[in-house]
């Protein structure tokens, strides 16, 4: 029988680090872009995002404490997401740190602001893939127990798409070629996504 480590959390995991989310992983990076009412631009990465719905489209990322990025999306209604890749690793990273609300990570993390088309909130210029989103639910996580948690779950719809024209071929998006990166635990750990780290396997007819 192979030897198992079992722990229940609410009464701590006893490892030197919480596996929880390295466990849960490697995982999307939420790189979202927003605009506070009065127009400052907050530029911040959250590594618990995915996508949950095809029609509409919605993506969506969970922030633990009220954070400027949901304190503006919950003022305004809409917000960005950017791919982060391998090649904007350390810029992404920049844009983590605690920052007084009104200073502009795009302008810490020396990236350029380019405008959307549909939404107020700027997309990063250097990302070769951005999403524009308008505000769909915005939710408060919960215990099974029904305790609130000081965590709010963001969901927005995707109302408009920018792709990098040289990641299409032959009319297919190459996920790989972009070199996205992934959020995979700990203090600082990530995965880069390679066309050599891919495969194929067909859903059964």
């Amino acid at each position: 029988m192979t030897d198992v480590h079992f722990y229940e959390p609410v009464n701590g995991h006893g490892l030197k680090h919480d596996p929880f989310n390295a466990i849960v992983g490697p995982r999307p990076i939420g790189w979202i872009s927003s605009r506070d009412a009065e127009g400052r631009v907050n530029l911040a990465p959250y590594s618990f995002f995915n996508a949950f719905n095809y029609r509409p489209p919605l993506i969506g990322f969970s922030s633990t404490t009220w954070k400027d990025t949901v304190a503006n999306i919950h003022a305004t209604g809409e917000f960005v997401w950017n791919l982060a890749t391998r090649d904007l690793a350390q810029a992404m990273n920049a844009t983590s740190a605690t920052l007084p609300h009104e200073i502009n990570e795009f302008t810490v993390a020396g990236l350029t602001e380019r405008p959307s088309k549909l939404v107020k909130p700027p997309r990063v210029g250097e990302s070769p893939v951005s999403f524009e989103c308008r505000l769909s639910q915005q939710i408060q996580l919960q215990g099974a127990d029904g305790r609130k948690a000081e965590a709010w779950l963001t969901i927005g719809e995707v109302v408009a798409v920018h792709i990098d024209a040289r990641l299409i071929k032959d009319g297919v998006y190459q996920t790989a070629q972009a070199h996205p990166i992934l959020r995979a635990g700990r203090m600082g750990d990530y995965f880069e996504v390679t066309p050599e780290a891919m495969f194929e396997m067909p859903r059964p007819g």
